[in-house]
């Protein structure tokens, strides 16, 4: 067995944050793990994992220039330059936004014209067959129009949310939107009741574990075993721990 100790600093950050108007970012990034989102636009930057998921998403649609990224990773400052310019019912305040984490993307259709704080991404064509799937590669439309009572923020067809697999798959399965998982995880898990998600050659469990308390938590793992650990922003961390079927 290995051992693995999480603390109140393994909440903050991770794949799966909640970066809300209820829950600030907490540890900010200045983009240096950054890289280009598509290779065709090195201005636009987002996480390295992310980033290679959302270049091979698009090779897999056969996308050629008909999808092209508007914005990635903001800093503090271009967040509040964003923030003070625009409509602010699409631009959430700065240190509330999912862009200053390196996981959000604003995606458009290519055309002459483009607005870049509401752009155009419809529900046809090779735009939905991104959307279809987004989950496979760890993507999620993350502010859905019926959702917005949850989310706190109004449907945005454009922008998309790595959050990482199998996350975006049991999201996508499920309908929910970030916040309903994290609270499904929270209230029906713990780390020897996981949610077991199961694929062709894994069982993959999953489990919220609690550090409101402070206080650092030892986890036993089993050697040989994968897992992922990511913070959620609002007390906890989520744990993934692959096993091969032949484990059981």
């Amino acid at each position: 067995m290995a051992q693995i100790k999480l603390t109140k600093d393994n909440t903050y950050n991770g794949n799966l944050i909640l970066v809300t108007p209820e829950f600030p970012l907490i540890q900010y990034s200045d983009g240096d793990t950054m890289i280009p989102a598509l290779k065709k636009q090195p201005e636009i930057v987002i996480d390295e994992e992310a980033a290679h998921s959302l270049q091979l998403l698009l090779s897999d649609i056969h996308c050629d220039n008909q999808i092209i990224a508007v914005s990635g990773f903001r800093t503090q400052q271009e967040q509040e330059e964003i923030w003070n310019d625009s409509i602010q019912k699409f631009v959430a305040v700065p240190g509330h936004s999912e862009h200053q984490t390196g996981l959000a993307i604003d995606l458009a259709e290519k055309k002459e014209n483009i607005d870049f704080i509401c752009p155009e991404f419809p529900y046809t064509g090779i735009f939905q067959d991104f959307r279809r799937m987004a989950p496979r590669f760890g993507f999620i439309e993350r502010y859905l129009s019926d959702k917005e009572s949850i989310t706190g923020i109004g449907a945005e067809p454009w922008h998309f949310r790595y959050v990482g697999y199998p996350h975006s798959t049991i999201i996508a399965e499920e309908n929910m939107v970030l916040e309903e998982y994290i609270h499904f995880l929270k209230k029906s898990t713990d780390f020897w009741h996981p949610y077991t998600y199961h694929t062709m050659e894994d069982n993959i469990e999953i489990s919220y574990i609690s550090l409101d308390a402070n206080k650092p938590i030892t986890l036993d793992i089993p050697d040989n075993s994968s897992y992922c650990i990511s913070g959620t922003n609002e007390g906890g961390v989520i744990f993934s721990l692959w096993r091969k079927h032949d484990e059981y």
